[in-house]
């Protein structure tokens, strides 16, 4: 599973002209699903997501969560996350999960997600062409394998 956490100032998501979801100061996680993903995979991901100390604190210096800022989190599949592009120049994308196992896997990690937060996150929707607005802040954006887990 990989992820692409953007620190932002606000984002949302549109999908046909209606706005599912949208935040203030918060992340932005782009989540990815291989087939070979597991319950460890999401429990890792979503602990490391909402305990990343890049919010700021009163002397400027990124040392805060986004619990420990009340910070608002949008989670959005994209099976492009795991795009190869070894071979040529239009991207494979045989790494990422069937729908049947990553629909699953995605709704997990977003109930997982909220119960870490302690509040619901929002999301986008699952297949659809979605509009994905953000403000990135600082920029801060940290991608995250947990098949590449860093101690």
């Amino acid at each position: 599973m990989r992820v692409v956490v953007q620190k932002v100032k606000q984002a949302s998501v549109t999908v046909e002209g209606e706005k599912i979801s949208s935040i203030g100061p918060g992340l932005l996680v782009l989540v990815g699903v291989e087939s070979e993903d597991t319950d460890d995979d999401i429990a890792y991901l979503v602990k490391k997501i909402v305990q990343l100390r890049i919010f700021d604190d009163e002397n400027g210096v990124m040392n805060l969560s986004v619990t420990d800022v009340d910070g608002d989190i949008i989670v959005v599949s994209q099976f492009t996350l795991h795009a190869s592009t070894k071979k040529g120049n239009r991207p494979s994308y045989i790494r990422a999960a069937r729908p049947d196992f990553s629909i699953p896997m995605y709704e997990k990690f977003v109930t997982e997600t909220s119960s870490a937060l302690g509040k619901k996150v929002g999301t986008g929707k699952f297949g659809a062409m979605m509009d994905v607005a953000l403000i990135n802040d600082g920029p801060v954006t940290i991608i995250i394998d947990s098949k590449q887990k860093e101690f």
